[in-house]
């Protein structure tokens, strides 16, 4: 059996289908809480616009290639393919810059985290606004909920010094470019196909990330093992896997509610460094990784109040 169409389609999910849709959320989460780790592992070793130059044409290589087997549809006129590239100039030129300056300049990864968990409550407040999404009273409790459980986790384990403030201002950049671009995505494209959907936006976002890297770096790039390893797992697991499953939560929900999801990596990026390599994992991290799965559950059930 074949995963959930990559296109709209009308057919009824088989059994698989169906099952996959219910773990979409969770697999969504921990595939996006490995990004992190392998920014921080590629970063040394190119420079920022480089480093992200280079997983956009590994992932349009991947992606053509399915392309060509799989023989996927191309957007029909030219207003689709231009919302479809602005919507991955946000999500993916804007947030994974941001993050990857954020980290360069020695942010610590949880505060990384702590500002992309933002993200919901700014998408419930932006989603109510142009999308005229509703939350109820018990849904903004879950989003209170969510934010109180990441502050904890990150307050369990860092500290932030007084000379981050042009980091913060990047991660800042990223909350705002994956905010706004999953919102537009909604809006304006949460039916393109992945496969050729995912081709424009990462071309588009190659293309500004290029001249960027030209324009501003020697694009210098260090071959290591440990580049090479960050440099295919963000291409596969995050661009291609991860952001794949983001979009297919976004046309199956509301915008409020998929972006609910990000309050919990901070929770599940610290239980991975503590079962991979030995992290300490307090119980006020432990504390806060529950009260944020109390927060997304109530964000996520569907019935009004």
């Amino acid at each position: 059996m074949s995963p959930p169409p990559l296109s709209p389609s009308t057919t009824a999910a088989s059994p698989f289908q169906a099952a996959f849709v219910t773990i979409t959320p969770g697999l969504f989460v921990v595939l996006w809480s490995t990004g992190f780790i392998g920014m921080k592992i590629g970063a040394p070793f190119a420079e920022p616009f480089t480093f992200m130059g280079f997983r956009m044409l590994l992932v349009l290589a991947i992606l053509l290639v399915i392309i060509a087997v799989t023989r996927a549809p191309w957007p029909r006129n030219a207003a689709t393919v231009g919302h479809i590239a602005v919507a991955g100039l946000l999500v993916h030129a804007t947030y994974l810059c941001g993050v990857l300056f954020a980290i360069q300049m020695q942010l610590p990864l949880g505060f990384v985290a702590l500002i992309s968990g933002l993200q919901p409550v700014l998408t419930a407040v932006f989603a109510n606004i142009f999308l005229h999404e509703k939350l109820n009273r018990r849904q903004w409790l879950g989003m209170t909920l969510g934010l109180i459980g990441v502050a904890l986790v990150i307050a369990s384990k860092y500290s932030l010094g007084s000379s981050n403030w042009a980091a913060l201002g990047a991660a800042l950049i990223s909350l705002l470019g994956i905010t706004f671009g999953t919102l537009y995505q909604k809006r304006f494209c949460a039916n393109m196909d992945l496969r050729t959907g995912g081709v424009i936006q990462y071309a588009a976002t190659g293309l500004l990330l290029w001249v960027l890297a030209f324009a501003t770096e020697t694009r210098v790039v260090q071959w290591t093992g440990q580049f090479v390893f960050a440099l295919f797992w963000l291409s596969i697991v995050l661009s291609i896997s991860a952001i794949g499953l983001l979009y297919l939560l976004i046309r199956r929900g509301a915008a409020s509610k998929v972006a609910s999801l990000f309050f919990l990596t901070p929770s599940v990026t610290a239980v991975m460094a503590f079962a991979l390599f030995g992290e300490s994992l307090s119980w006020l991290a432990i504390t806060g990784l529950l009260v944020t799965a109390a927060g997304v559950a109530l964000v996520m059930r569907s019935t009004n109040s």
